[in-house]
């Protein structure tokens, strides 16, 4: 589809978004059915890279709005997958399909990709794990078993989404950015990344690392401490690599029980040590 194609598309999914759903009419749901068809071949994407933004990203609205009229249009089917299972979602947003040309490996047992997100050549699902919609995965990640890719989250090339790791995405507000992994980040088993955070190429969380915008990260070797503000979400550096650290609460009663609250910390960045251990990493793919 052409540019012009594309901008039609986005001007009557703005148009839309304005209307009651009774509204809609069969026409409108041939062309959700183009914008479904941008989001899964990655023509279109919920944000994507602006050199221009602070933290190197921009959100497109429009998109997220098309996503959430996919909800408004469809009414609740059967999606039974045989006798002993039974689902039952909205018609809009069915399972995603593959054949083996388009370069995916999805291992068998209990994974799930909704329709409606982007899934680049030599992506490898482990089983089991969820890829939800709107969500951009870029060639060569692999996303391991208990993980989950949240709506509109966007990941990079080459990054390994590990065991029990929760990418929160950040559908609504539709203006607010969803979490963005760029190229080459590592992340740990049970590590959770919400509330739109941007972990910036070639960075590593360690096992158990929770990123949100409540929850300051201490630069040890920068001597930093990276916060989200109300107009930016919270950015993890380039090659930084986190683990999950704690810190004393100085004030009473804290203080007087020895209590300490979680926070990440950045430990170093990335060295030869580093990469000798991620290496063995390619050996899945």
């Amino acid at each position: 589809m052409s540019r012009p194609d594309v901008e039609k598309v986005q001007q009557r999914v703005e148009s839309l978004f304005d209307e009651p759903p009774e509204k809609y009419t069969g026409e409108d749901k041939l062309l959700f059915e183009r914008f479904l068809d941008l989001l899964n071949r990655g023509a279109i994407r919920a944000a994507e890279p602006d050199p221009r933004e602070a933290t190197g990203w921009r959100v497109n609205t429009w998109v997220k709005k098309g996503i959430l009229l996919g909800f408004r249009m469809g009414v609740v089917v059967s999606m039974d997958i045989g006798r002993s299972s039974q689902f039952f979602d909205k018609a809009t947003y069915r399972l995603k399909t593959f054949t083996v040309d388009d370069g995916v490996r999805i291992v068998p047992g209990g994974s799930s990709i909704r329709d409606g997100c982007y899934i680049g050549r030599g992506v490898t699902c482990m089983p089991p794990m969820y890829i939800n919609v709107g969500a951009y995965v870029d060639d060569g990640t692999m996303v391991d078993s208990h993980a989950l890719v949240g709506s509109c989250a966007q990941i990079g090339r080459n990054c390994h989404i590990s065991a029990a790791s929760q990418i929160g995405g950040v559908l609504e507000p539709i203006g607010a950015l969803p979490v963005v992994v760029e190229q080459d980040v590592l992340i740990g088993g049970n590590c959770g990344v919400y509330e739109g955070t941007v972990i910036k190429a070639r960075a590593v969380l360690g096992s158990g690392v929770i990123l949100n915008r409540s929850t300051p990260v201490y630069d040890l070797v920068r001597e930093k401490v990276y916060r989200a503000t109300p107009d930016a979400p919270l950015v993890i550096p380039e090659e930084a690599v986190v683990v999950a650290g704690s810190r004393r609460v100085e004030s009473e009663p804290g203080k007087a029980w020895g209590i300490s609250v979680y926070t990440p910390v950045i430990v170093k960045y990335r060295d030869s040590g580093t990469e000798a251990k991620i290496q063995l990493e390619d050996l899945l793919r």
